[in-house]
């Protein structure tokens, strides 16, 4: 008997599994709160360069005090990052005459000037991570998914071998105190580490939640059961946009985001571990005790029916022990490609998970440039998330898995390529054809994450997800880097971000379909 065999006579859908998915997915809403924080965490406000001895400009106004000591910009605007050597009074008469002798112009020598009508506060404004220091600011998106990346490896690893809730709860816990740490950083390195460091611990929270949920349910349900964790994510998302609005204080706001973890890790002991790993790991008296529960809450009290489930797990345990015995005993990242289907199956749901990231992340974190304010942007890139999941939960089960992967994820970088043709003053334009390639964006990444669970055997699949989530955060590294291409051509960022969601969708194309298939359990199942 297989274990969905199992799930179906003690309910494979029930009060039960409906308990265990509102507590993992009250988990998921941390996620966007710190992976999408770098929006407003390192928001640059618009700014120009101090100007000494203002004082002695007391007859004139702001904007004429600006006019005699910044430059102006080919566009009209005072530029950021330059200044007078000495104040330019012959402006006065005649702005219009910008200085052709560009010796008397000089980078910033006292500071800088922010606004802050919008932020009170960022890490922008605290270190003056602008001009010349503008890659460390966009770097410290990219530190936090190095370490997300790292944990990718770490706990997909670890739960497969010390189970799905264990390294949940430390996920949850190492994120509560190293988020607090990132909101008490008194400098730009302790801010980097500590970012870092919560990057390792969410990834533990990324990565577990979905096929902790999925282990429990029926294979009828496992759709429904990937969009509905996956809305939780765009919940999250619009809640960022609020928790940001209200606090506009970066230390603060680091706080906001941080303190659901604590609800989270006292929701989390309810939920049981994975009956599937703990079988697989021969521990059948306490799978045994989960499965009794489970039919207890689903209201299946016919306990004759559980004489002969110890013997069924414990037959099934011998199948597994053979999968480990096949493959020399142990496994391990290795395991991912030492056979020729499953080698196939990592290798392209990599390249697809670095596309879907990439794009993803790329387009989530440039809020600017739609006429929206940021807040706004933020909050309808959330909610357009929410239909676009709807519309997959009917794909995924009409068009299948593959199709739906490969289409969201060349739509989106055809929207991304739309945007660049478009001209920047048709602002509603624009604003509409983001806000279609941020829905198929988010329709890609909830069908990968559903269709790499799918995918790989019981016993490697938390590795397979670890793999596929390394390559998934190395695309979230990348991404807020590119933006810096934008000093060699303006479109560069947006022409990379479309060839590779272009191109990682059409290698969607060569994975295996998985619709109404079982949850493979051993590496026999695949090949």
């Amino acid at each position: 008997m297989k274990f969905e065999d199992l799930l179906l006579e003690i309910g494979g859908f029930g009060r039960f599994q409906i308990l265990i998915l509102a507590v993992l997915c009250l988990l998921r809403i941390n996620l966007p709160m710190h992976f999408l924080l770098h929006n407003f965490l390192a928001a640059t406000p618009s700014h120009h360069c101090a100007i000494p001895h203002q004082e002695a400009f007391v007859n004139l106004t702001m904007e004429e005090v600006l006019l005699i000591s910044i430059p102006r910009k080919p566009d009209g605007t005072f530029s950021s990052c330059e200044m007078f050597s000495q104040p330019q009074f012959h402006l006065l008469l005649n702005s219009s005459l910008q200085p052709e002798n560009k010796s008397i112009i000089q980078h910033c020598q006292h500071g800088w000037v922010y606004d802050h009508s919008q932020f009170t506060s960022t890490i922008s404004t605290q270190w003056d991570l602008v001009c010349e220091q503008r890659g460390l600011n966009q770097a410290t998106a990219t530190f936090f998914f190095i370490g997300v990346t790292m944990g990718a490896m770490v706990f997909g690893y670890l739960s497969d071998r010390f189970g799905r809730k264990t390294m949940l709860q430390l996920s949850l816990v190492c994120s509560v105190v190293f988020g607090m740490l990132s909101a008490a950083s008194v400098s730009y390195t302790m801010l980097a580490i500590t970012r870092t460091l919560t990057g390792v611990a969410l990834s533990g929270l990324s990565l577990i939640v979905l096929p902790l949920g999925m282990e429990w349910v029926d294979v009828q349900h496992r759709t429904f059961t990937g969009i509905l964790t996956s809305i939780f994510w765009s919940v999250g998302n619009m809640l960022l946009a609020l928790a940001a609005y209200l606090v506009r204080e970066w230390h603060w706001l680091l706080v906001a985001v941080t303190g659901p973890c604590l609800l989270s890790i006292i929701c989390l002991w309810w939920v049981p571990e994975s009956a599937r790993w703990l079988i697989a790991k021969g521990k059948v008296k306490q799978a045994h005790r989960h499965l009794l529960r489970c039919a207890r809450v689903n209201g299946r009290k016919d306990f004759t029916l559980w004489k002969d489930m110890p013997l069924t797990m414990y037959a099934q345990r011998i199948v597994l022990q053979r999968e480990y015995k096949n493959m020399g005993g142990s496994y391990s990242y290795i395991s991912l490609f030492r056979t020729p289907v499953l080698r196939k199956i990592s290798l392209c749901s990599g390249v697809v998970w670095f596309g879907v990231a990439f794009s993803y992340y790329g387009m989530s974190m440039n809020l600017t440039g739609f006429g929206l304010s940021i807040y706004l942007s933020q909050f309808v890139f959330g909610v357009i998330e929410i239909p676009a999941k709807m519309v997959m939960y009917v794909l995924v089960n009409r068009v299948g898995r593959r199709q739906s992967q490969a289409w969201t994820l060349i739509l989106t970088g055809l929207c991304i390529g739309a945007n660049i043709v478009i001209p920047k003053p048709f602002t509603s334009l624009r604003s509409v054809v983001a806000v279609m390639a941020k829905g198929f964006s988010e329709a890609a990444f909830t069908t990968v994450y559903l269709y790499t669970s799918e995918l790989y055997p019981t016993i490697l699949r938390q590795n397979g997800m670890g793999y596929t989530s390394f390559m998934a955060r190395l695309g979230g590294s990348l991404a807020p880097l590119m933006f810096l291409l934008d000093e060699v051509w303006r479109s560069l960022p947006e022409v990379t971000y479309c060839g590779v969601a272009v191109c990682s969708g059409a290698v969607a194309f060569l994975l295996p379909e998985t619709l109404n298939l079982r949850l493979p359990e051993g590496i026999e199942d695949i090949e």
